[in-house]
């Protein structure tokens, strides 16, 4: 192998990518990878996935769309993990009392 000729297609592929994070889809490998899956990683990764040819540029609408939902499903985690925490606020016994005062008119 030409190393020399494999980081050149590297470097060429990442000049293509205008974004710093990428949505790639992945092309089934003998290693094990599967086919059709989604995944958005920094330029540099995606850069070296297509010139291993492991994986091609997702089309514009099929990144819009894994984004959305992926900003979907964190904004759901992120309210899962709100109504799971409790808050607390302690209040002194003094300014307790205050408060529990009528107002004067």
């Amino acid at each position: 192998m030409n190393l020399r000729a494999y980081y050149q297609k590297i470097r060429e592929v990442e000049r293509t990518l205008v974004e710093p994070f990428a949505v790639l889809v992945s092309h089934a490998t003998p290693d094990g990878g599967r086919d059709g899956i989604l995944v958005e990683v920094p330029s540099q990764l995606a850069a070296k996935m297509i010139a291993d040819g492991r994986a091609h540029l997702a089309a514009s609408d099929e990144a819009r769309d894994f984004r959305q939902k992926t900003a979907d499903a964190k904004r759901v985690a992120d309210e899962e993990a709100m109504a799971s925490r409790m808050q607390v606020t302690i209040v002194p016994t003094a300014e307790l009392r205050k408060s529990s005062r009528p107002a004067k008119e």
